[in-house]
């Protein structure tokens, strides 16, 4: 199953309801699955699946931060 190996989000199931003449018509259910990306975790070699969420908290936090000079 594919998953983030950081925040161990996986797919989901979810469907719809579609309203026909009075009565709700059930169909059949989907599977929605994570957006899975190759990333790199800083001081750790080699690429692991990440979610985009956890890739972009990942840039957030490992980019050097900007010092304001007054």
């Amino acid at each position: 199953m594919k998953t983030c190996s950081i925040c161990e989000k996986g797919y989901y199931v979810g469907g719809t309801r579609k309203l026909l003449r009075g009565h709700y018509n059930p169909t059949s259910d989907s599977r929605k699955k994570p957006n899975l990306q190759w990333g790199t975790i800083p001081g750790k070699p080699g690429r692991i699946k990440v979610c985009t969420k956890c890739l972009k908290r990942i840039k957030k936090n490992s980019a050097p931060k900007k010092v304001v000079k007054k």
